[in-house]
């Protein structure tokens, strides 16, 4: 029998009544290895408003017994990493080590969310104006909610969850329906954590569930991450709605070396920020940027990635797993095939690859273009596989102009061995996160993940302190106190400070 995956409401796990399932199938061999249900509008409602009830009394948990809870979930996640691990491999076949790290950057983020008291202290000043105090108070919103991509399925719901809930929220999260399982095990040791019934609900469906949470009048706030077109019809439709939302999109990330670059450590850094994890995340390295004489560069380049191979997770030798599904595969092949036809030079091609014994997975070589121009689709688009584009200019200006014309600018790096270079670039660079002499500048979580332009729709980024504004209100307080206030109570006047 095939698993049914369940809800997570009110703080149990159910089956759904619903007659829409979809399947969940392992991307190596297109197995149906579980069912996920489309979660019917009664059930949402029953989510929403178990929700809604939760936080009236989470609200008011003291901010130190939130914290404690984050620190007891975070230990759970730490104990089990690997099963965790195990899951993101088998529904979304991810080599090992890489389904690991996505656990432990969600771990990271539930770290920084134990430190939620004092990431919630307001601001105080005292006689503003004679004998008059103002201070301010940072306050949950209500129900909040979360829409994830498959690439990412610990780390990117873990962005969300802990930092709304810490704050004092509640949340509604509706995971990809491509890879449920790994959510549906989080939120079990979340539970297990000792969180109260109601503060976290699981919902599983596609776009019919998401446009309610999108229309639902107690949704406060809206998370999202994935492609450009879902990212600007949440951030539009939940905004139109009167929602807060943070919409994560799109990426076209560059990376500029610099003639004075250490070659090696270049070399090393495009294989890994290129084709690791398939190429399927929003940080990878799409387009290298060859500045002068390190345009000598390229054919070794080429030669490195065409070292990596994928495979199945269980193959120790694999670099990276298959694309998530038929589709997906048939998409980065159709654009590798464009890409030789629009004129771009394939000095290494992956379309043909084979791994033996999995003949029915969605296989990707790597593959690298050089000769590309701008005006070719493999530019233009985010092709979300393990396909790097090798582009030249004549100096950093160039390069710095040729980034900054990008409608992106979710990560981008710079090798070089100047100061001068990597200050005028991090500088003058439109885009929201820089690396230097780093290929995926990911922060970590006491900073925020911070994307410009088309590749962020919104105000306030995810986790550290941006996710904490972004979950809550302020709430400002002027106060005055008359003397015969205290002189009408009497002198016997006790207080209880217990």
């Amino acid at each position: 029998m095939t698993t049914q995956v369940q809800l997570f409401i009110n703080g149990e796990f159910v089956h759904s009544k619903s007659e829409k399932f979809i399947p969940v199938t392992n991307p190596a061999t297109q197995e149906v290895i579980a069912q996920v249900p489309c979660t019917t509008i009664d059930e949402m409602e029953h989510a929403i408003s178990s929700a809604k009830e939760a936080f009236l009394s989470w609200k008011e948990t003291p901010v130190s017994e939130r914290a404690r809870l984050m620190m007891r979930f975070a230990t759970l996640l730490k104990e089990h990493q690997a099963d965790i691990a195990d899951i993101i491999c088998r529904e979304l076949g991810k080599t090992v080590e890489d389904a690991k790290g996505d656990v432990w950057r969600g771990i990271e983020v539930v770290e920084q969310a134990a430190n939620i008291p004092s990431l919630m202290m307001g601001e105080t000043v005292e006689n503003v104006a004679r004998s008059i105090d103002t201070y301010s108070y940072i306050q949950p919103l209500g129900v909040c909610a979360g829409i994830t991509p498959f690439n990412f399925p610990a780390m990117i719901p873990l962005w969300m969850f802990p930092m709304a809930i810490a704050c004092g929220n509640t949340f509604v999260l509706k995971p990809s329906e491509q890879d449920p399982m790994t959510v549906n095990r989080i939120a079990e040791l979340f539970a297990e954590a000792g969180a109260p019934k109601g503060v976290l609900q699981v919902v599983h469906g596609n776009k019919e569930q998401v446009d309610v949470l999108l229309h639902h009048k107690e949704i406060k706030a809206i998370s999202f991450v994935g492609s450009v077109n879902v990212g600007q019809y949440i951030y539009k439709t939940g905004t139109d709605n009167l929602k807060r939302v943070q919409a994560f999109a799109g990426a076209k990330n560059h990376m500029v070396i610099m003639p004075d670059a250490n070659k090696n450590q270049v070399v090393n850094a495009l294989v890994g920020a290129s084709v690791g994890a398939a190429g399927q995340r929003c940080m990878a390295i799409s387009v290298a940027v060859f500045v002068g004489a390190a345009a000598e560069w390229i054919p070794d380049v080429a030669a490195a990635i065409g070292k990596v191979r994928p495979g199945v997770y269980t193959d120790p030798n694999a670099a990276y797993g298959p694309q998530i599904s038929p589709q997906a595969r048939a998409r980065v092949l159709s654009l590798i095939d464009q890409g030789k036809k629009e004129g771009a030079t394939c000095l290494l091609d992956g379309s043909g690859i084979v791994v033996e014994g999995y003949p029915n997975g969605n296989w990707v070589g790597p593959t690298v273009f050089s000769n590309v121009t701008t005006d070719m689709a493999i530019y233009k688009e985010e092709i979300f596989g393990p396909v790097l584009n090798t582009m030249t200019v004549n100096s950093l200006d160039e390069a710095i102009a040729l980034v900054n014309s990008s409608p992106f600018g979710n990560g981008t790096a710079i090798f070089t061995a100047s100061g001068h270079a990597a200050r005028k670039y991090q500088h003058e660079v439109e885009v929201g996160q820089v690396g230097i002499n780093i290929p995926i500048p990911v922060p970590l979580p006491f900073f925020s993940f911070t994307g410009w332009k088309g590749s962020f729709y919104g105000d306030q980024h995810a986790y550290g302190k941006q996710a904490v504004r972004f979950y809550t209100e302020t709430k400002t307080i002027t106060a005055r106190w008359f003397e015969d206030d205290m002189a009408a109570t009497g002198p016997n006047m006790s207080i209880n400070l217990r």
